[in-house]
């Protein structure tokens, strides 16, 4: 693949003040301008120390230097990485004389473009640089580590493979009519789509976990109003999130915030009062709590310990697995811990005002948590939407191709949905050269990676 003519420079690090910054440039005249800035260039890998001097030959930092060679870069080309003081000034005036020195301004994610675009990784690593860089969570830095590693391309070459032989042996039907091909031949094709049909339906039920890691773990509080909701996200968030107001029903629309739970990440979402005898502008906000206990991953339903409701609201279905029963203001209550009548929800006593039990739950937040992992498997590279999507064409082509098997076809047609199949996996690792799909993944990437 033709390698761009530019040569590109951007920040690599967070705008703003630090102690350092670093500024990346990849390209063809990477030598070029180096040598012009620095005289002697520093060996591939060996970090340099030097003076970085402008065009009119101004010395503005005193800055480090690592050069690395094509093709033993990030990037596949001639790179070079300038650490300078983490001045945004300084930062400014070295990018500005690399622009005035030939460079372009690298656009969003254009340095992990051209890796791919260069061979240094497939368009799934790529991806899971990003993950990488936003992981919230331990499972959620794991997950990426593996992708980047090419856990995921290593399991879509095998589904590529499989389809591979099954399509090298339909198309010697096709090329060889008269050759009289036994019959077992068809047997081992259909053996084959079938054994990958289930490695992808086993692929395909990791887009949900991977949803949790990357955005984090729906966790719904709900219950009556005035049970302390929004005490107890505050406090799991260790700082004040919602107001929080002896008033009941303080709370009218739903409230977001991320939260670090062992080596999960959870979304806790603060709702509106479930009351049975609503105002008009509360039944709005009871609308969009149902909404969101819905579409829930894991629900806390928070009730008085002084007055602790012994069921959910008449008509909620709970699902046992996925919710916690919490007896908050427990440092009210004297008395032993009320369980729910059925024993149907785990209980637990806290206190969000003094904190008491907050690490008790936490812990049993965490287990649940856990539970969606153990359902994928600890090594499991966890799919994100753009690859379920690629799965699920792959699979239908897939199974058009198992039909037609069943009802003898022309082999002509049968060979087109596996091809089918094939553009369908390529497309996750990039083997298929789309540009549009390339121009919408790397949009999201930052300056300077």
């Amino acid at each position: 693949m033709a390698r761009s003519p530019d040569t590109i420079a951007a920040l690599a690090t967070p705008a703003g003040t630090a102690a350092i910054a670093v500024v990346r440039i990849s390209g063809n005249d990477t030598s070029r301008i180096g040598g012009d800035i620095f005289g002697e260039f520093p060996p591939p890998r060996l970090v340099h120390r030097a003076n970085y001097r402008d065009r009119s030959g101004t010395v503005l930092d005193d800055v480090l230097v690592t050069f690395f060679k094509e093709p033993n870069s990030y990037t596949g080309e001639d790179s070079l990485e300038v650490s300078c003081h983490g001045n945004p000034f300084i930062a400014q005036r070295v990018l500005e004389d690399l622009y005035a020195r030939g460079c372009r301004p690298a656009g969003p994610g254009e340095f992990t473009r051209r890796a791919f675009l260069n061979g240094r990784m497939d368009l799934s690593q790529a991806e899971a640089v990003m993950d990488l860089i936003h992981a919230r969570s331990e499972r959620a830095l794991a997950a990426a580590r593996r992708q980047l590693d090419g856990a995921l391309g290593r399991q879509m070459q095998g589904l590529i493979d499989g389809v591979l032989d099954s399509l090298a042996r339909v198309e010697a039907y096709i090329d060889f009519p008269d050759e009289n091909l036994p019959k077992e031949d068809l047997e081992a094709v259909r053996s084959e789509l079938r054994a990958v049909l289930r490695d992808a339906d086993r692929l395909l039920a990791t887009r949900h976990y991977g949803e949790l890691m990357r955005n984090g773990v729906k966790t719904v509080i709900f219950g009556e109003p005035n049970v302390g909701k929004s005490s107890l996200l505050n406090r799991l968030v260790g700082r004040d999130r919602a107001i929080v107001s002896p008033e009941p029903g303080t709370t009218r629309d739903f409230i977001e915030e991320l939260v670090t739970v062992g080596p999960h990440c959870l979304r806790l979402i603060d709702t509106a009062g479930l009351s049975e005898a609503p105002a008009p502008l509360e039944k709005l906000g009871m609308a969009k709590t149902l909404e969101r206990i819905a579409d829930s991953d894991l629900l806390l339903l928070v009730v008085d310990a002084t007055h602790p409701t012994p069921l959910p609201p008449a008509g909620l279905k709970l699902d046992p697995a996925r919710t916690l029963r919490v007896l908050n203001k427990s440092d009210l209550f004297l008395g032993p811990l009320v369980p729910e009548p059925s024993a149907r929800f785990e209980t637990l006593a806290v206190s969000a005002l003094t904190g008491a039990g907050i690490d008790e739950l936490r812990e049993a937040l965490a287990r649940r948590a856990d539970g969606f992992q153990a359902a994928v498997g600890a090594d499991s590279v966890a799919i994100n939407a753009r690859h379920a999507h690629a799965l699920s064409q792959a699979k239908e082509c897939l199974g058009a191709a198992l039909l037609k098997l069943e009802s003898a076809p022309e082999s002509e047609l049968l060979a087109s949905d596996l091809r089918g199949a094939l553009d369908a996996l390529g497309e996750i690792s990039g083997r298929v050269d789309n540009e549009q799909v390339l121009d919408r993944l790397f949009a999201s990437f930052c300056i300077g990676k």
